[in-house]
């Protein structure tokens, strides 16, 4: 009989659930996806009946739920840390009072009364759960584990270590940590916020901002902000810092170290703010190497698994590829806090009721994360039929590839909805906006007219494996888009003496400048973000690329998540078909069924709809 494990992760942000049966992934999905609300904090409601709708199982079925942290802990330090400052952290005190002592302690019966039953409620820890959703996903029996992020209970980074023997028993330990508030996620988010980004959202356009500046705050930032120590392990000087006594990540003092007050959201983007993005990239990314050579020496293990939010820095993780001590690494693709849900699920089905580890060679157990709900054909066409939609039906793989790749040859973006939601925040081809990657002017169509959002922002390119190292300096799996390499020198295209090169700010001048014979998918210091594509995990994605490959000569397709700016990634055909909508795509392909946007019905809806997603 299956023992069936419900995870969850919930009130902070990004909450979301998945259910594990006997150690194995069944169904994984962001609350978000169904509320759309952008990083939804709340009881995952939705996520959870999903779960157990794709299992076929009732809720006095599951054998308990595993939450992703321990409330208590997460108490005690709010509270240590409000002591630790008098008077100054009432305010904060008052912020966190009501869901610390409200709905995070009452965790338990809030999840009874949603399940309406007594199954057993546990607890792990945050970064143990953190830890299990790397390691026991990978294709390692070994490994060193490295879990990184703003802070969990008391935890901002743990190092540990997973083994497995030959009967599949596992075990997995934490054997150090770092303790807040000395936090590489913390620091990284502050100057998130300092240079008018969100926190907990924008972390990833500072690291698509750094490639435009130079380091020149580095020094200033290990000399005031961060000591790097000789173990890997580091510490804060929160003299600099507003989050242990104030509203905001950063103080006065901050502000006057940079040389002014913090950038506005949505105000123009100077040059200090590039500087500050490629300051703070470098001495994270230098963190990292640091932790990871510790973590080798300490376990002496050939391979790294790695979770934490600081793990989504496909950037760093790129350069600990390339120049750290282990032979391999794998990443959780739902590195943030939704994949504690996976973990703590993970943990309690290893541990608790004694789940054999099954490994196959050079595979993971993720399975491509494409682990949300499915809408097969029957439903597109009930969707389109209730709604009197244009569409034509192409039920041949074959033929409807060499369609939509036609199309996207001709310089149309396509919005591709095929097969299970991923889990996790990138778009890996299930729910993802396609262009041609050999048209430069692809980057700013999707950035300024499509996404709606900053044109600054590089898009992945999704590749063949096969191809993946005639392109760009990486031969390894990266199929959760995780890893950034360079494009190689050969396709690169001289940089021209531009006023941008000059020490003028204007980043649009240099954003449209054609880099490389890719250069939709080319970063400004030629990087790529990529997306290995092989015949397993996706096999209506592959098709695609594969007949781009055959019409091009060009194995890659132009891959970003299926939204706007603010909104989250669409789950249902009624989503796609809004999104489709609203933008300037040009072809919506929802399973088997293409529809063009000139022989859609005129939308009534005025541009009011603009405001319906809080920018991120």
């Amino acid at each position: 009989m299956t023992r069936y494990v419900l995870g969850v992760s919930a009130l902070y942000h990004d909450s979301a659930a998945t259910l594990v049966g006997d150690g194995e992934i069944i169904a994984a999905a962001q609350e978000e996806r169904f509320s759309r609300k952008r990083h939804d904090p709340s009881l995952p409601r939705n996520a959870i009946n999903y779960c157990l709708e794709e299992a076929f199982i009732e809720n006095n079925e599951l054998g308990a739920v595993a939450f992703y942290d321990n409330p208590w802990l997460t108490f005690d330090r709010a509270l240590s840390s409000v002591l630790s400052v008098g008077s100054r952290g009432k305010e904060q005190w008052l912020a966190a009072a009501p869901s610390l002592l409200g709905a995070k302690l009452r965790v338990k019966q809030r999840l009874h009364a949603l399940l309406q039953c007594e199954v057993p409620v546990l607890f792990t820890q945050h970064h143990l759960a953190h830890a299990a959703s790397a390691y026991f996903p990978s294709p390692f029996a070994d490994a060193a584990v490295l879990t990184m992020d703003g802070v969990g209970e008391w935890a901002t980074t743990s190092l540990g270590m997973g083994t497995t023997d030959a009967e599949g028993r596992t075990r997995l330990e934490l054997l150090r940590e770092v303790r807040y508030p000395d936090s590489l996620g913390l620091l990284y988010s502050a100057m998130t916020q300092y240079c008018g980004f969100k926190v907990n959202s924008g972390e990833y356009k500072l690291m698509g901002l750094a490639p435009y500046g130079t380091p020149r705050y580095a020094t200033t930032i290990k000399q005031n902000l961060i000591e790097l120590l000789a173990d890997g392990s580091f510490r804060l000087n929160t003299e600099y810092f507003g989050f242990l006594d104030e509203h905001s990540m950063t103080n006065e003092r901050f502000a006057a170290l940079f040389g002014g007050p913090a950038r506005r959201a949505e105000s123009r983007i100077t040059r200090r703010e590039m500087d500050l993005a490629a300051s703070i990239q470098a001495v994270l990314e230098e963190a990292v190497l640091g932790l990871a050579r510790s973590a080798h020496a300490t376990t002496g293990a050939k391979r790294l698994c790695l979770a934490g939010g600081v793990a989504l820095n496909c950037v760093a993780n790129g350069r600990l590829l390339r120049e750290g001590p282990f032979a391999e690494i794998w990443i959780q693709p739902a590195a943030g806090d939704a994949g504690g849900a996976l973990g703590a699920a993970l943990l309690c089905s290893f541990e608790r009721f004694d789940a054999r580890r099954k490994l196959t060679p050079g595979r993971d157990a993720q399975k491509g994360s494409y682990l949300g709900p499915a809408y097969g054909s029957a439903q597109v066409k009930a969707f389109i039929e209730r709604h009197e939609l244009p569409s034509e039906r192409v039920e041949d793989l074959t033929e409807r590839s060499r369609r939509i790749a036609g199309a996207i040859a001709d310089g149309k973006i396509v919005g591709f909805f095929a097969g299970r939601m991923e889990f996790g925040p990138r778009a890996l081809g299930a729910r993802s906006i396609l262009g041609d990657p050999r048209s430069a002017a692809t980057q700013s169509q999707m950035n300024l007219k499509i996404k709606f959002r900053e044109s600054f922002r590089p898009f992945a390119p999704a590749v063949l494996r096969e191809h993946c190292a005639d392109l760009f300096e990486l031969d390894a799996d990266s199929p959760y888009m995780l890893l950034v390499a360079p494009v190689r020198a050969e396709l690169r295209l001289p940089k021209r003496d531009s006023a941008f090169e000059q020490g003028d700010d204007d980043l649009l001048s240099v954003v449209r400048e054609a880099r490389s014979t890719i250069p939709a998918v080319t970063h400004v210091d030629y990087s790529a973000r990529i997306q290995t594509v092989d015949s397993v995990g996706h096999p209506a994605f592959r098709a695609l690329i594969e007949a781009f490959f055959t019409q091009t000569g060009c194995p890659v397709l132009v891959n970003t998540s299926f939204n706007v700016r603010g909104e989250p990634i669409v789950c249902t055909p009624q989503d796609a078909y809004r999104c489709f909508m609203r933008t300037e795509i040009e072809l919506l392909v929802l399973e088997d069924y293409l529809l063009w946007k000139d022989q859609q019905p005129k939308q009534t809806d005025d541009e009011s709809w603009r405001d319906e997603f809080e920018l991120d």
